[in-house]
């Protein structure tokens, strides 16, 4: 996804560097070896990053705090912060729609977004109520096609939010990517994914 570079680069400076081709378009294959024997790795949708960690596919992972807090896995612990990934999860609205209305005023809304349970708990909290309309993207197109007036989505520069006659409201939270673990793999390989842990320590400080 978005932060593919930026993981290429990371992931480059340490000694389980994985196949290049993990990067690579013009491959449809899923696995990939490392520099090591005992690390591989798997190329999945960032959104499914976290399920395959939780279920103990993967013993770890990289997913942005967005995809972690959504779906709060209780098996999935994320230990460190990777400095990479950096925008934020706000809320906008059609900029006609702020012209007649002020958000504070908001009681019963309906939201386009991949995040219905982040959408729904930050405005819980609130006092409004959330009818979450789940889509996997394209959000801006559901205002303009009156699916519904609001969406809660990554922003990172504003400028699709803005062609698109969209309009930034406020910031639900902070995004960047962490490295997350199985609790259950934890457990059984302290040793070993400490030392991937102390590894990342070490690139990013």
């Amino acid at each position: 996804g978005r932060i593919t570079q930026e993981c290429k680069n990371l992931l480059n400076k340490t000694n389980f560097a994985p196949d290049p081709k993990l990067f690579s378009d013009s491959t449809r294959k899923l696995t990939f070896n490392s520099a090591v024997k005992n690390i591989s790795y798997i190329k999945v949708r960032s959104f499914d990053v976290c399920t395959f960690v939780a279920f103990g596919a993967a013993q770890l992972g990289i997913a942005g705090d967005d995809v972690v807090q959504e779906f709060d896995y209780s098996e999935v612990y994320a230990p460190l912060d990777l400095n990479i990934g950096h925008c934020r999860l706000s809320v906008a609205a059609l900029e006609s729609l702020l012209e007649k209305e002020d958000p504070a005023t908001w009681s019963n809304i309906r939201i386009a977004t991949k995040y219905p349970n982040l959408a729904k708990s930050f405005y819980a909290g609130k006092g409004v109520q959330v009818e979450a309309i789940k889509l996997n993207g394209s959000m801006e197109l559901a205002p303009t096609l009156s699916m519904c007036r609001r969406i809660v989505d990554l922003v990172s520069t504003g400028k699709t939010l803005k062609e698109n006659g969209l309009k930034e409201i406020e910031k639900i939270m902070d995004v960047q990517s962490k490295l997350i673990v199985n609790r259950s793999s934890y457990k059984t390989n302290t040793k070993e994914i400490e030392s991937i842990i102390e590894t990342f320590k070490n690139i990013i400080q």
